[in-house]
């Protein structure tokens, strides 16, 4: 029962980011028990909505959403069929949680964004924002439950990631570093946000070479989801 809760923990997590992200470029997303949704297209690379309980209803959550060709569904529980719905299977991922800190701080260069032109300078070496710049907008900066960390050696950006804090987890996403060593910029982006917020559980999920990634960083795997997407004539 616990890692189910913690599952859910993590999709609300998630959908507080999408959310918090979505806003700052001009769509509003809505919540209710079962979902986070948005009736108008989000960015690219991120949901149109998100399950946040199990046995969702998949022709309530499709109802919510512009679900025309692009449309894209987080099951965060990996347990909806949207097949019928026109969708396809894009990928599986897996939710990971790491309960202990890492005994590392912010002394170790993992510092937060300050302002607009370090944010351009992060954005350019997370490097997978789409052409329509910036991807990743100043308002971020603000918000007092998002801290969107740099690694810094001397001049250069080596790393990054961003954290959100929910009620009872930290999230933790968009992690790069730019030598490839994602087992440390996990691990180290995870003990920058407990450092900042306390010593929470830090959730989030990826698959992959970066799964493997987290693994090492001492992330264990807590549930798996899916992604579904709507190519019909696209």
């Amino acid at each position: 029962m616990g890692g189910a809760v913690r599952v859910q923990e993590a999709a609300l997590n998630n959908a507080e980011w999408c959310h918090a992200f979505c806003r700052t470029h001009g769509v509003a997303g809505r919540f209710d028990t079962a979902a986070w949704s948005s009736a108008q297209r989000t960015p690219p690379f991120y949901p149109d909505a998100v399950s946040l309980v199990p046995g969702c209803s998949s022709a309530r959550l499709v109802s919510r959403v512009d679900a025309s060709p692009g449309c894209s569904i987080k099951d965060s529980f990996a347990d909806l069929d949207l097949s019928g719905s026109g969708f396809e299977f894009l990928f599986a991922a897996e939710w990971l949680c790491r309960d202990q800190a890492g005994g590392r701080n912010l002394s170790k260069g993992w510092l937060p964004v300050a302002g607009g032109e370090e944010l351009e300078r992060w954005e350019a070496a997370w490097g997978e924002a789409p052409e329509r710049r910036p991807f990743f907008r100043r308002e971020l900066l603000t918000h007092t439950r998002i801290k969107i960390f740099a690694r810094v050696d001397g001049a250069r950006l080596r790393a990054g990631a961003i954290a959100n804090r929910s009620r009872d987890v930290i999230g933790l996403t968009n992690v790069f570093d730019v030598e490839g060593d994602l087992e440390s910029a996990w691990s180290e982006g995870a003990s920058a946000a407990q450092a900042l917020w306390g010593p929470m559980p830090v959730v989030g999920y990826d698959e992959g070479e970066s799964l493997e990634a987290a693994h090492r960083a001492g992330f264990k795997t807590i549930g798996s989801l899916a992604i579904w997407i709507n190519r019909t004539h696209a």
